[in-house]
């Protein structure tokens, strides 16, 4: 079964504290509403070298949600992906401490094997993805928003996607 690596982008593709020399600015206007947003065009090609060489397919996992083909995808290189849709109507309701995101990530990926890189998961969304009935096996990468995704971030979910018997075995290029 093909595992799953889901992206969220502000805070992980598009982090919140001052980016480094490496990351460019766009401005991006969605549903009317200006963004500012700094992407790291070596993490298109990270990606979609991690996603090879697990044989996974790369998710968007974030509010975006089909925003990020428009307008994060191209900038990172990145192919249209498919998207988890978020909604709007439950975004405060939690049943258990979780993000609003986790119920609808466990929807989405039934008993698929994921990694999932979000940058506002915590112990409950664990709690709450452990006890859903029917899940596959995952590893949940708290990616500090400040800083965004990084290759220690990748090299955990290589090595994950490797002991779990996921990864098809090939080299991977910090």
């Amino acid at each position: 079964m093909k595992p799953l690596l889901l992206l969220d982008v502000d805070g992980v593709l598009n982090p919140t504290g001052r980016p480094t020399p490496d990351f460019r600015r766009y401005r991006c206007t969605v549903d009317g509403t200006a963004y500012t947003v700094h992407l790291n065009q070596r993490h298109g090609a990270r990606l979609l070298e991690l996603a090879l060489a697990a044989g996974a397919e790369l998710v968007w996992a974030t509010t975006w949600e089909h925003h990020a083909n428009d307008w994060i995808a191209p900038r990172l290189g990145l192919p249209s992906l498919p998207v988890i849709a978020m909604g709007r109507d439950d975004r405060a309701v939690s049943r258990h401490g979780e993000m609003f995101k986790t119920r609808r990530v466990a929807d989405y990926v039934g008993d698929r094997p994921f990694v999932w890189f979000d940058d506002q998961v915590y112990q409950e969304d664990e709690n709450y993805l452990r006890a859903r009935q029917g899940l596959g096996e995952f590893l949940l990468i708290h990616v500090p928003g400040e800083v965004g995704l990084t290759s220690r971030h990748l090299d955990v979910a290589r090595e994950w996607l490797t002991l779990t018997g996921f990864s098809q075995g090939r080299s991977w290029e910090k």
